[in-house]
């Protein structure tokens, strides 16, 4: 089954869907209720791996992970000037 038309559609109204949520956890069920609700007829096994691909649009799109990889840098470069 060709999941692509689900999952763009998902992420399309992910902005909407996580209005406030910063979580991954909460993102992630918020995606999986939603997805159950309006599309019904998808098996459990699709049903997830649309979460998971909108997960890792999100992702990509950096919605989640932002401050983490600018502490982490900060992290590094802390490190690396305490090296010389």
């Amino acid at each position: 089954m060709n999941l692509s038309p689900f999952i763009d559609e998902v992420a399309l109204q992910a902005e909407d869907i996580l209005a406030g949520i910063k979580d991954r956890i909460q993102a992630r069920a918020s995606l999986d209720e939603f997805v159950s609700l309006d599309y019904p007829k998808l098996d459990p096994t699709h049903r997830k791996k649309v979460v998971a691909d909108v997960m890792a649009v999100l992702e990509s799109d950096g919605v989640f992970g932002e401050r983490f990889v600018d502490s982490f840098d900060a992290d590094q470069n802390a490190d690396d000037n305490e090296d010389h």
